[in-house]
């Protein structure tokens, strides 16, 4: 599952599948989910991190940006300059809040 059309539509992110699925992703949701080590923490095998909360800013949650990362992910550019977020395309699919997605996850 890949995406076939991204676009930037008002302040949503828009994501037309491959299985002809269509995904919207309001920029505030989208840059809360950061799955980056700063915003989410990480765990390796002799440490945790969690990060401090998140201070976020109106720019925080504009999208200035973003771009392929390889054939599995897309990296957006905030307007507070955090750019570290890789959302792989498996995250961003999990992420959708649509109906059809919502009772799949049942």
């Amino acid at each position: 599952m890949k995406p076939s059309r991204v676009e930037i539509v008002n302040n949503i992110l828009a994501i037309v599948w491959d299985d002809g699925h269509e995904s919207y992703y309001p920029f505030e949701s989208l840059r809360r989910a950061c799955p980056c080590a700063v915003c989410k923490g990480e765990t390796n095998v002799m440490v945790e991190y969690k990060p401090s909360p998140q201070k976020y800013t109106p720019a925080s949650f504009e999208l200035r940006s973003w771009q392929y990362v390889g054939g599995y992910a897309l990296q957006p550019q905030w307007g507070d300059g955090h750019a570290s977020g890789i959302y792989s395309f498996q995250y961003l699919r999990d992420m959708c809040d649509c109906q059809e997605c919502t009772n799949k996850q049942k």
